[in-house]
């Protein structure tokens, strides 16, 4: 079994940003999240993720940029 003692990594994603992720999610289990153009009731899980992960890039927390299709 590999150890992690001496090698550090770097986080992907801000404390503030999961904060964000978990603000929409909660959002979405209560069935208060709506996506943006249509306005429709979001209840995918990867979308309410998506979409707090966008408002964490618009506010200009550490966030990856998104993948390119």
């Amino acid at each position: 079994m590999a150890t992690t003692a001496g090698k550090k990594t770097t986080r992907k994603y801000s404390p503030a940003a999961q904060k964000d992720v978990e603000t929409e999610m909660r959002a979405m289990k209560e069935g208060k999240l709506h996506s943006g153009r249509s306005g429709k009731l979001v209840t995918d899980p990867k979308q309410a993720i998506a979409i707090g992960l966008s408002m964490a890039r618009k506010e200009g927390k550490k966030v990856p940029p998104p993948k390119a299709i």
